[in-house]
Parts: C-alpha cells; sequence; structure tokens
C-alpha cells in the first residue's frame, strides 16, 4: 500500500499518548518523570520487488546556491524517455530503497510502476531544507516556484530525458507543480496537481478561525519522513552529506515550521499572502488535469479556487467526495496516464475530443481488505460529465431561515433564535479519512440551531461553493460560527454533506470578487470588525464546494453552532461565554444560497448509509423527544 499522509498523521495523533510506548509501561523521562513519547514508527508493509531498469541520484544545484536531492527511476529498454516530475518536502528525493519498497513513502508504488511501464522516467525531487536538500523551509513560498522549474529544466537537460516533462502527485506535491508552472519553464509540457494546498491560510484558518489541530501531527509525521525514511536510504547508500543535512533540517525546522507560521502570523498580512498560489495561478500556460476531493479531511475543498483564473481551453477538473487520497484511485490513474500520454508524449489519442471538461464522481464509496486496496478502490456510484462550469451555468437556490426553525422559500419573520456559545459542537470524520459522526454532546440542543425544509418537490443536485448569509448579534465582541449542511432522508437518516466556518470580526467581504455563491472575506488586519452587544451584523459564512444530489423527498436541514473537528481540522475558538442569536425578520433576513446543476439526473435510489465516502449518515437528532 501507499503510506498515505492522512494514516501517517492519525498515527501521529494517537502516538502522542504514552499508550503507544512499545514496552508494556512507558519509560520515565528522569528529569522530568513525565513518560518518554516514543518516536513516530511508519507502518510495516510487505516489501515490493524493485519495478524500474536503473536508479540514479543525484543533486540539482538551484540558480540562488543550494542542492536539492533528486533521484530518478529508468524505464527498461534503450533510449531517452519523458519524465513524470514530482516536486514534495517528504521523501520524493529519495525513491527506490527498501523503505519506499516497502511503501513507507509519500509517492505512489503503483503510480509510479504504472508511468514506468508506460515509459515515463519517475523523478522525485525534495524541496530546499527537507530531506537530503539544503537551504531554507519555504513550504509553498515563490521559492518553490522557482525551484520546481529549475528541476523541470534540469530533468529536461539529462541524457536519459528525451526534453518533455510533466509533473504528477498529490497533497504537497500538487502544490508544486502549481507553482513550477506559474514561472513557464520551456520544458514543462503538462501537469497533474491533486487536491494541492494553494492557500496556507486555508488549512490554519479558514474562514479566519485558528485551526491549529491538524499543525502537530503534521510536524511529527514531515520530521519522520526526513529522520526515517529518507535517512534510512542514505545509510543503506553510505550518504554521509544526507545524513549530516538532515539533523541541520531537523533542527532548523524547530524555527521554520508551521507552528511557527501560525503562531507569528495569525492574521492575513503580506507574508501570509505570500504562500498563496492563487495570486498568479493566471501565469499557467500548459494544459491542466486537476482532481479535487470535497470532503478533504486534510486540507478543505477550497484549493480548486484558482481554477477560476486558468484557461480553460486547457484545463480538466475532476471531482468527488471523499477523501484527501482520492488522487491514487485506480480510476483515476488511468484518466492521468491517457492525459500525459497525449501532452507530454505528444500522442494524438484523443483525450481533448473524449474528455468532459468537469466529471463529478457523486456518491464515490470504496472497498477492499486491506490499506491498499482501500486506496486502490474509491469508484462513483454515478458521474456527471458537463463543460466547463462556470458561476453562471448555475441555478441560485435560496432557503430562507424561518420561525419554527424551518427553511423554506419564502420568508417566515419570527423572533431571533438564540444558542450558548462556545459549544462543544459534534465532530464529523477524522484526519485518517474514517467518516463518522461523533456523539452530540449533552447540552446539543442549547448550543446549536437546526433550520429544516419540507420535502423537497424534484431532484436537486447541490454544486460548487454555497454561502450561509445570516444576520446575527453576539455579546461577546466576537464568536466563531459552523455551518453544517445535511440531508435528511425519508428513512430518518441525516447525511452529511458540507461545512463551513467564519469569525465575526473577519465578516468584511471584497466586495468586488464577491458573488452571491461565493463570499470572499477581505481578511487583513485593518480590515477586522468587532461587534457591539445586540447590533445586528451581515456574517456570509462560505459554504466549502460541494457536489450533492438532494432526491425528492428529502429535506435540506443547516445546523449552526462552535466550530467542530472535522476531518483533521481541530478548532481553537473565540472563548468567550455568550449568547449568539441568529434573526429572520423583514429588515433582517438570513438565507443560505446554494448553486444547482438544472439537467442533471441520478439515480432514483439512496446509497446505502454507510457507502458514501467521509458523507455519514446517523439517525435524527431531531426526531428523538
Amino acid at each position: 500500500m501507499k503510506t498515505t499522509i492522512a494514516t501517517l498523521l492519525a498515527l501521529a495523533a494517537a502516538c502522542a499518548a504514552p499508550l503507544c510506548s512499545h514496552a508494556q509501561e512507558a519509560k520515565l523521562d528522569p528529569d522530568t518523570g513525565l513518560p518518554v513519547a516514543r518516536p513516530f514508527a511508519f507502518p510495516e508493509q510487505g516489501p515490493a520487488a524493485p519495478f524500474w531498469d536503473r536508479r540514479l541520484t543525484g543533486y540539482i544545484a538551484t540558480a540562488d546556491g543550494h542542492r536539492l536531492r533528486y533521484t530518478v527511476l529508468l524505464p527498461k529498454g534503450p533510449g531517452r524517455f519523458p519524465v513524470a516530475l514530482t516536486v514534495n518536502g517528504y521523501d520524493a528525493g529519495s525513491i527506490g530503497g527498501s523503505a519506499y519498497l516497502k511503501h513507507q513513502t509519500s509517492m505512489a508504488l503503483d503510480l509510479d510502476q504504472r508511468l514506468l511501464e508506460a515509459g515515463y522516467a519517475v523523478m522525485g525531487v525534495n524541496t530546499a531544507g527537507t530531506g537530503c536538500s539544503n537551504g531554507p523551509l519555504e513550504y509553498t513560498r515563490p521559492q518553490l516556484g522557482r525551484h520546481g522549474a529549475e528541476a523541470v529544466e534540469f530533468a529536461a537537460a539529462q541524457p536519459w530525458s528525451d526534453g518533455n516533462v510533466g509533473m504528477v502527485s498529490a497533497s504537497y506535491g500538487g502544490s508544486s507543480q502549481l507553482a513550477a508552472a506559474q514561472f513557464r519553464p520551456p520544458h514543462l509540457r503538462a501537469i497533474v496537481p491533486g487536491v494541492p494546498l494553494v492557500d496556507y491560510r486555508d488549512a490554519l484558518m479558514p474562514g479566519g478561525v485558528l485551526q491549529p489541530g491538524f499543525i502537530t501531527p503534521f510536524r511529527v509525521v514531515f520530521r519522520a519522513y526526513w529522520h526515517q525514511v529518507v535517512a534510512g536510504t542514505a545509510k543503506e547508500e553510505g550518504d554521509a552529506d544526507c545524513l549530516a543535512q538532515i539533523e541541520k533540517n531537523l533542527a532548523a525546522e524547530e524555527h521554520r515550521s508551521v507552528m511557527n507560521l501560525y503562531l507569528s502570523h495569525p492574521l492575513r498580512d503580506d507574508y501570509m499572502n505570500s504562500f498563496d498560489l492563487s495570486r498568479h495561478a493566471d501565469r499557467i500556460e500548459v494544459p491542466v488535469l486537476s482532481f479535487e476531493s470535497f470532503q478533504d479531511q486534510a486540507i478543505t475543498a477550497r484549493g480548486g479556487h484558482y481554477h477560476a483564473k486558468l484557461d480553460p481551453a486547457k484545463l480538466w477538473r475532476f471531482q468527488s467526495n471523499g477523501r484527501h487520497d482520492m488522487y491514487f484511485a485506480t480510476a483515476f490513474q488511468a484518466t492521468a496516464l491517457r492525459f500525459l500520454d497525449r501532452y507530454v508524449k505528444g500522442r494524438d489519442n484523443g483525450f481533448e475530443r473524449d474528455t468532459p471538461r468537469t466529471t463529478v464522481w457523486m456518491e464515490a464509496s470504496g472497498g477492499g481488505r486491506t490499506p491498499l486496496e482501500q486506496r486502490a478502490a474509491p469508484v462513483p456510484r454515478w458521474v456527471v460529465q458537463k463543460g466547463p462550469i462556470q458561476a453562471g451555468d448555475l441555478a441560485v437556490r435560496e432557503f430562507r431561515l424561518g420561525a419554527g426553525g424551518v427553511l423554506s422559500a419564502q420568508a417566515v419573520p419570527g423572533a431571533a433564535d438564540g444558542y450558548d456559545y462556545p459549544g462543544a459542537g459534534v465532530a464529523v470524520n477524522d484526519v485518517a479519512g474514517n467518516g463518522f459522526w461523533g456523539a452530540l454532546p449533552a447540552d446539543w440542543k442549547k448550543t446549536s440551531l437546526a433550520y429544516t425544509s419540507t420535502p423537497l418537490a424534484a431532484d436537486m443536485l447541490v454544486y460548487g461553493s454555497g454561502s450561509a448569509d445570516l444576520w446575527v448579534t453576539a455579546d461577546g465582541g466576537d464568536a466563531d460560527l459552523q455551518v453544517t449542511v445535511t440531508e435528511l432522508r425519508p428513512d430518518g437518516q441525516e447525511t452529511y454533506v458540507q461545512r463551513g466556518w467564519l469569525r465575526l470580526s473577519n465578516r468584511r467581504l471584497d466586495a468586488a470578487r464577491s458573488t452571491p455563491l461565493l463570499p470572499v472575506h477581505l481578511e487583513q488586519p485593518d480590515q477586522l470588525e468587532a461587534l457591539l452587544p445586540g447590533r445586528p451584523v451581515l456574517a456570509r459564512v462560505e459554504l466549502h464546494r460541494m457536489g450533492h444530489y438532494f432526491r425528492q423527498g428529502s429535506r435540506l436541514r443547516i445546523w449552526i453552532d462552535t466550530p467542530a473537528q472535522t476531518g483533521g481540522m481541530v478548532f481553537d475558538t473565540y472563548s468567550l461565554k455568550q449568547r449568539i442569536h441568529v434573526l429572520h425578520t423583514a429588515k433582517y433576513d438570513s438565507l443560505v444560497r446554494f448553486g444547482v446543476l438544472e439537467d442533471a439526473k441520478g439515480p432514483a435510489a439512496y446509497p446505502a448509509c454507510g457507502t458514501v465516502l467521509l458523507q455519514p449518515c446517523r439517525a435524527d437528532p431531531l426526531a428523538v423527544p
């Protein structure tokens, strides 16, 4: 199997506890008297046999004086080969060692083998300040793009290369593709970015709500790749220079970690903006095949907003419900290979003629007994295929919040509804990609509000971003909102659809960029606005991208409460106890808006609960007295 980042994060989070000690009883630190946490250990998996002809390693000298470690796996046969390049901060520059063959890698052996068998050289490069590579660790700042572009040109100039380079992979490896393509390296032919983190603020502070829970497990795994996987390979190769650099990088990470970024720049200042890859996405000129996961438990579904800046004639989008690792599903790999064959090899295989610009996997489910089978297994129950879908192609459906907890097309004015804040909230899903609803807190009826529609008269495919436009009052100067969208099925089961968050002081909008379906907040330090007790303010909460089919007879519901664990996101909310009110009067008209694909038609039967990835069911809490 591929050791997925999500799985490793879950293990890291779990193994922060003394119970993860190898011994029956945890050893105690003599200085503190506390249990000593055992080092993170990658899960053991059966080794694969090498599937390449030759393995080459070395360093790329960058224009700014750094050295980036790379490894190349060459296919069998003579001649020069097109290159499938991955750049990340984990172990991409050290692939091919025994850890890699045990699937202890950020890469995917099945995809790498498929590429090699198709005649591609598979090349991995570690970013500056990671693994064996030196230099400062900059994450997604412009250095990532400059170095990525230099890696492209280095690969194109090698004697084993035919000069045509495509970039592949997901997460960090997806971000690096967007970064490199903006620098327009001459020999880059196409990119296949999956679930990229485009703007670091989306992961650290979605909607302005601080979210530190993901950071420490991420750091543990990040460092474990260098200390164990990369170092293990370096020891096998007798690479003392690499081992020395790893120690330097581990020490430097203490001062340049994501946690330092989170603590030093909690607001969207100029430095935080330099991590946003979407700012210059319009510089990307090569063909792009993108994959997004709506319920992505690691980085949210906001990354796809960069698509609006690309040339629609060069963009193909795959989207699905499900996890952060959906990119590696076998059903998508076949499409990715055809795309690379068309634009990197230059074969006229008809890809641009027979592949719809937008493919949405609906109600995707998984399967398999082993982690490897589970990662490869996801398939859609049915598929929506369209041309490029722009905001203007969607019908806007509005539901107004009303008295008695109703959602309806017409306003139902009434007294404001209030709830106690902060509440515990309800967890949905976890960092490992398991789908579930957490337990309701004992006081949930006092700490949340729910608004439910009547049964829908017709099927409705909700697609893209939505907006909850809420008129609220808060007594404590600030507060954090969470809006959860669900479907209440006729059988009494409630299905999770999507969430969105907003810190109320972060509510000011960028009027030029905001639309009825997508509120864009300014998020600048000098644009924040505290609240006065009793004074209503309009809070437009972005409901993250979704693709969900509400069937006739179902009811639409939204919940409003305190941000709660959602996948790997664990929030640090504004904590002053207070009462929050949601208004629905003639003057203060609260509503939710969704984009609807009107001509999409799915199967009449509901998917079985528990089968749709990261869209769990639960019994309707409001049906229980």
